[in-house]
């Protein structure tokens, strides 16, 4: 199909949001997009209406379908990749993604030159992709800190909003940089990455873009993202800044013999320097499953903010710059020509021989799964903002739903992100549908989970010390082993609502490499763990996470 061919809502000349403000309808995905089936025949229902006043106990969320992707994916418009849009896109489609993100690095080449021109191949790999959702972002350098993905919808002003951001507020093209405690300009940096988040803000207020998210990226590889930082960002929007990495690219990089003895997976190989937050300690500077510790720790850093009865979501991804055995390499420079004077690197070039890297391709072995009640971008980011996310490495689940319920109602529950509303002394059940892999995954493995266990937190509202990483009153309170089992099945597992609000968050894994965690065997007795240097197959320790469920107990 050309694209003058395409249908309306296939052509990248028109506004997604022009088709429709919320994306295309379910039963419009059913008839013209194809790619969902059963899955969205399975969630048409109608959404039913909360209580007016909102304080009834239960609640109750829409069926879902989850549309899979990568929101940290770099292209020849950044300085240090090198494949192409079409590459990269296909590569998504071949995986199974169905929407990425191109997260161009901030620089000079790119803010002068980059944005518009990545803008109209943006354009092109819609129109070869039509159905895959393709986002425009850019990885901000925040001031006084490492990294964010920063995305909107497609729209008018994408672009524009994109560029003015990043030569207003991006901390390598400012000098913003330092963040560490003995840096004069620490304070006047951390303010101005705030600023930056309610800036973008207001441009979806304003209706100036009709949506916008950001998301920290490798929290822990520096130790540079302190946790009053990011708290700060959060609370600066919350509708914006929704959450961090849980897991960082570039999973590739300990497969034995490739990159050297010294090499951690997501490339997490430094140590604490002068710009590091000094609270952290050296074991955070380590991926434990391939996750970031941030993530890892039950009762750890993600705990002690979600403890705060506030989402704050948790993704992965590729971060593809390098592909792991691929035989691209970057093409050479015309005379005269450079990054900072044309803000894109030449065209790569095929060749027979392995070339250094330390990513998968977008899908490959990292998956972001969002639950939607419709196709589009906007429903996409609306999911995620709502916090119906789980992800997985190594294509470990086909699938996962979550559902918390009150023992005496009927309704479908609250899922992932949602808030269930209950009296002291409840009973109540969390529902936990896990769809086993059908297929063997990109490695030629057919994976199967060993464990599921239930990750149980207190509420105890905002902390006084906004550096705390720790949530004491975390801990895995069940685990079940679910070894041989295959297909579709249900985990029923009971709850008793107490005298405090709490939530509840979903792990498991191959069972291949675990032990104790972090903080104790009391907290959690088979979390994961770091891998020798040098030796971390990614293959062959896979996990999932999903995001919490809160639940608000009357009077507490």
């Amino acid at each position: 199909m050309t694209e003058q061919q395409l249908p309306a809502w296939a052509d990248p000349s028109v506004s997604p949001a022009a088709l429709d403000p919320q994306g295309v309808s379910r039963r419009g995905l059913l008839r013209r997009a194809g790619l969902f089936g059963a899955a969205f025949a399975l969630g048409s229902a109608a959404v039913p209406a909360r209580a007016a006043d909102g304080r009834r106990p239960g609640g109750e969320d829409p069926r879902l379908a989850y549309l899979v992707g990568d929101h940290h994916v770099h292209s020849v418009y950044s300085h240090d990749a090198k494949y192409t849009f079409s590459q990269l896109a296909a590569a998504g489609a071949k995986y199974g993604l169905d929407w990425m993100v191109f997260t161009e690095h901030s620089n000079f080449g790119h803010a002068d030159f980059g944005a518009a021109l990545e803008h109209r191949e943006i354009l092109d790999a819609r129109a070869e992709n039509p159905r895959q959702l393709i986002f425009q972002g850019l990885e901000w350098y925040i001031p006084a800190a490492e990294h964010c993905t920063v995305f909107t919808a497609p729209g008018p002003h994408e672009v524009d909003v994109l560029t003015r951001f990043e030569s207003a507020y991006d901390g390598k093209l400012l000098a913003y940089d330092k963040g560490g405690p003995g840096d004069a300009d620490t304070a006047r940096n951390e303010a101005h990455a705030v600023k930056a988040i309610k800036w973008l803000a207001e441009q979806r207020r304003s209706g100036y873009v009709d949506d916008v998210l950001v998301l920290a990226n490798h929290p822990m590889r520096l130790g540079i993202d302190s946790p009053h930082e990011m708290r700060a960002w959060r609370d600066a929007a919350p509708e914006i800044m929704i959450g961090m990495e849980g897991a960082p690219g570039a999973q590739g990089a300990a497969i034995p013999g490739w990159r050297g003895a010294g090499s951690i997976r997501g490339e997490y190989e430094n140590k604490p320097s002068a710009q590091s937050w000094p609270g952290y300690p050296a074991d955070a500077y380590l991926t434990y499953g391939g996750f970031d510790w941030a993530t890892a720790t039950v009762g750890g850093l993600w705990d002690s903010m979600l403890a705060e009865g506030r989402l704050f979501s948790v993704t992965t991804n590729s971060d593809a710059h390098r592909i792991v055995f691929d035989t691209w390499k970057n093409g050479d420079w015309p005379a005269g020509q450079t990054f900072d004077s044309t803000g894109r690197l030449p065209d790569p070039v095929n060749t027979d021989t392995p070339q250094p890297g330390s990513d998968f391709w977008p899908g490959q072995f990292s998956r972001t799964h969002v639950g939607v009640t419709r196709y589009g971008y906007r429903a996409v980011m609306a999911g995620m903002r709502a916090g119906r996310v789980w992800l997985d490495h190594g294509h470990l689940l086909d699938g996962l739903e979550v559902r918390l319920t009150r023992d005496h109602d009927r309704g479908r529950g609250v899922t992932l992100g949602g808030r269930l509303r209950v009296r002291k002394g409840e009973k109540l059940t969390l529902n936990v549908t896990v769809t086993t892999a059908s297929r063997p995954n990109p490695q030629g493995i057919l994976p199967e989970p060993a464990h599921v266990d239930v990750i149980r937190g207190a509420v105890r509202g905002p902390v006084a010390d906004r550096d705390t990483w720790k949530a004491p009153d975390t801990r895995v309170v069940e685990s079940k082993d679910v070894s041989g089992r295959t297909g579709t099945y249900t985990l029923r597992i009971p709850l008793t609502a107490g005298n405090e609000s709490f939530y509840v968050r979903l792990r498991g894994s191959d069972g291949n490499r675990n032990g104790t965690g972090y903080l104790g065997a009391s907290v959690d007795p088979h979390g994961p763990v770091p891998h020798a240097a040098g030796n971390g197959d990614p293959w062959a320790d896979t996990w999932f996470y999903s995001n919490p469920v809160f639940v608000d107990v009357e009077g507490a």
